[in-house]
């Protein structure tokens, strides 16, 4: 995140989760995934219910790649699978937000179906993200 300015308290780098990502994530309403190759860690993606939301919506948190991996296909693997894991966990929706300035973020989400919301959902405590997306399951 530091790569793309999004530093401080107002973004997702800087929740608590992050220091325990295994315990942020219990199933069956959660899960969290990580790419790794030859013991070094890639990227990674999870979801979870949405703070303060509607019942039935999922959020796709914490998908965070090092550039190496960017633009080899992984990004579509694991969305996809962030995806079916919330649809298979009973969720209807799946929500997310980022920063316009991600426009590579973006395009991928909007590819597999996420589109554009004016404002965001819930209570993420992510108040410098101002991009919001979501996506019927």
């Amino acid at each position: 995140m530091t790569e793309f300015g999004a530093v401080g308290c107002n973004y997702s780098i800087s929740d608590p989760e992050v220091d325990a990502m295994f315990e942020a994530y219990p199933p069956p309403g959660a899960a969290f995934f990580v790419i790794e190759r030859e013991g070094r860690i890639l990227g990674c993606g999870g979801m979870g219910p949405l703070a303060d939301g509607e019942p039935g919506v999922s959020e796709l948190r914490k998908m965070y790649f090092q550039p190496e991996l960017r633009g080899t296909g992984m990004g579509s693997r694991l969305q996809a699978q962030i995806v079916d894991s919330a649809r298979d966990a009973g969720y209807e929706q799946c929500y997310l937000e980022t920063l316009e300035h991600m426009e590579a973020a973006r395009r991928l989400y909007r590819k597999h179906g996420f589109v554009s919301i004016n404002k965001p959902m819930g209570n993420t405590g992510h108040s410098g993200c101002n991009s919001w997306m979501v996506k019927d399951l």
